[in-house]
């Protein structure tokens, strides 16, 4: 079968069995979808904030400000997908789909169970969080409505990403994609209605930015039910699924916990390099941002690629074919290496048309170019650190990636960004260097540990 047919079949999506067959064709099968469904959500967030900026900058901060709260609700959820993951692609591979539906609503139980509290402070103190963050008295009387729509409505982006991370862990990519397309649609349409009042819908402003996300959000939920709930899905849950069961919650909650918290320690290393940078004034800071977005856009499809490794390591252990697992590893690392490799030497070639399509200010494109280029020179060495860290998660060691994050980012890359940048002469060149040492070593540790292979006999 011809590549074109097969990426016509993986948006078609089929009943696949991913234990089997030609390596190769499982992971374009996996991945093309997995990579469309985040270049749609990365759409929306662009398009959203395009539609906010015309409230002015205090709509603006209000959202950066919510943002940051709603970081810690994506950590969550995506930490509580790494979990369900491994374990819905075990029992997939076993041939057990009672099991994974049972770990399925599980799973979402769980969700539920987590954003029950988050959903009652956010609209409790909606006002109170914003002042903790610094937000102005204006941002807080005039923000507090949209903090609370959207922390009060964080069970639809938590059962949204949660549930969809059991979609793939079942192989079932297509639908993951459908419903990540279907609720970013629906935010794109519904905003501006809601924050201009088009037509029938009322004029809510920047409230209704807010209303507009969550009732896409919702309604990609509820089309995931659906699909949850049909006979011929891979995973069927049923009403006898729904009971609570302690057993496989613990094992939910111990391998989503360090998921949580791999997720947190990435997170915030961040913005302890933004705070190393902060001492060099707002051209430099600027730069490093517009640099940083143009980056994580081009590392989208290296998610997917991470994402469906994790699935056919999960499933194939299940099979009991840790080798065939491991094929697939290094053969999604070699892709992975050949597109980023081919975008990174672009950026490293023309990284200042490339900013100077942002911005032309004089100031900051020599940063933003410096950030660019340097940082691409890793590019290589991400390719094969994002499939391994992300493969070891899917045979279900959650910590081992955990701690590899903690020592790589906040042990080594924040102080060698210190060091480098205050008595080396490179400034914030010297941050910029670290990032890609740091990613660098982080890549050749997971390739050691990967290669001595105590994965294979990881138990979920």
């Amino acid at each position: 079968m011809s590549v074109l047919a097969t990426v016509r079949e993986a948006l078609r999506g089929s009943k696949q069995d991913f234990t089997d067959g030609p390596i190769g064709r499982s992971l374009v099968m996996l991945a093309v979808p997995m990579v469309l469904e985040t270049v749609l959500e990365s759409l929306f967030a662009v398009v959203d904030i395009f539609f906010v900026a015309h409230l002015g900058a205090d709509a603006i901060a209000t959202v950066g400000l919510t943002e940051s709260m709603e970081s810690l609700v994506y950590a969550v959820a995506i930490g509580l997908g790494i979990g369900a993951t491994a374990v819905v692609a075990r029992r997939t591979g076993e041939k057990d789909p009672e099991g994974a539906a049972h770990v399925a609503a599980q799973a979402i139980f769980l969700g539920v169970l987590v954003a029950m509290p988050i959903a009652v402070v956010g609209i409790r103190y909606a006002p109170q969080l914003l002042a903790g963050l610094g937000g102005s008295e204006i941002v807080q009387r005039e923000g507090a409505g949209f903090t609370r729509v959207v922390m009060g409505g964080n069970t639809a982006v938590l059962l949204l990403f949660l549930i969809n991370a059991v979609f793939r862990g079942a192989g079932d990519a297509t639908i993951a994609m459908r419903s990540l397309w279907l609720a970013s649609a629906c935010n794109i349409v519904l905003g501006p209605m809601f924050i201009f009042g088009v037509g029938p819908f009322p004029r809510l402003g920047l409230t209704g930015a807010a209303v507009g996300t969550t009732i896409g959000r919702s309604i990609g939920v509820l089309y995931q039910i659906t699909q949850l709930v049909r006979r011929d899905g891979r995973i069927v849950i049923r009403t006898r699924h729904l009971r609570p069961d302690p057993r496989v919650l613990w094992q939910l909650v111990r391998l989503s916990a360090a998921g949580i918290l791999q997720l947190l320690i990435s997170t915030t290393s961040w913005v302890g390099l933004v705070r190393v940078l902060s001492v060099f004034g707002s051209s430099v800071l600027a730069g490093y941002t517009i640099g940083l977005r143009v980056i994580i856009f081009a590392l989208l499809p290296s998610w997917g690629l991470s994402n469906a490794a994790a699935t056919l390591v999960g499933q194939n252990l299940g099979a009991k074919k840790p080798e065939r697992a491991e094929q697939a590893v290094w053969m999604a690392a070699r892709y992975n290496t050949w597109v980023l490799g081919g975008i990174g030497l672009l950026f490293v070639v023309f990284a200042g048309p490339i900013i100077g399509f942002f911005t032309d200010d004089p100031a900051i494109v020599p940063w933003g170019t410096a950030c660019l280029r340097i940082v691409s020179v890793g590019f290589v060495f991400y390719a094969y650190g994002m499939v391994l860290t992300s493969a070891i998660n899917g045979a279900g060691d959650t910590w081992t990636p955990t701690l590899l994050n903690a020592v790589c980012f906040w042990l080594w890359e924040v102080p060698l960004a210190w060091a480098l940048s205050q008595f080396t002469g490179l400034g914030p060149r010297g941050v910029f260097a670290a990032i890609t040492i740091a990613f660098s070593a982080l890549a050749l540790a997971s390739a050691w540990i990967f290669r001595r292979g105590r994965w294979k006999s990881q138990t979920v």
